[in-house]
């Protein structure tokens, strides 16, 4: 029997592309579609979605875990391989004394091991691809949720995303909301993680 080589892919972490357009009624007497408004009225940000994902603590928090995880996960996987290589190594070294019945038997058993085994590498990769589509959901939904409060309170219309995939091939400085948006993302984070330990001093403190 050929020698099974088993190994799980390899994890591969994608930065997800961030694009959202803001679209609401400007907070004076104008609304949308007026005739009065003309586009030189349209006021226009962009962000640098590399920069914002290199700093953004929530990604990089949960993108740590997502590894640590994609590692462990490895590790059982490679220990069960492992364990199965022994099988059918020790499965070489002793056919000379099998009948043939035994070392069909053995055969079957190694075979249903193998399958089993490969069942659980595609289980262990849907698993990853899993939180990692549930991580790039919320970090979407939370980055987007930003800039629409952030266009909000800036009177901003429309919000671009500058990556060297993007189309905007040249954005000024003036326009560059990247710092602002990164610390308003990484403060609201903070606060976020702040409020169960709140929450948990207080309930001490009763006691």
């Amino acid at each position: 029997m050929k020698n099974i080589s088993l190994i799980l892919n390899a994890i591969l972490f994608v930065a997800v592309a961030v694009l959202y357009y803001l679209h609401f009624s400007p907070k004076s007497n104008a609304v949308a579609g007026d005739a009065s408004a003309s586009v030189s009225d349209l006021k226009i940000a962009y962000i640098n979605s590399d920069s914002v994902l290199k700093y953004y603590e929530f990604f990089n928090v949960n993108k740590e875990k997502l590894e640590s995880k994609g590692k462990k996960l490895d590790q059982d996987f490679r220990n069960r391989a492992q364990s199965l290589q022994n099988d059918i190594t020790s499965y070489q070294s002793n056919l000379g004394s099998m009948t043939i019945g035994q070392a069909k038997a053995v055969e079957e058993d190694l075979g249903k091991k193998q399958q089993n085994l490969q069942l659980y590498q595609r289980s262990l990769e849907q698993e990853i691809m899993n939180e990692q589509a549930k991580m790039n959901e919320e970090l979407y939904a939370r980055i987007t949720k930003y800039l629409k409060q952030y266009g909000e309170e800036k009177g901003l219309q429309l919000v671009l995303k500058y990556d060297p995939t993007s189309d905007l091939l040249y954005g000024g400085t003036a326009i560059d909301i990247t710092q602002d948006v990164t610390n308003g993302l990484n403060e609201a984070y903070k606060a976020e993680n702040a409020k169960p330990a709140a929450k948990a001093d207080s309930t001490a403190a009763k006691k």
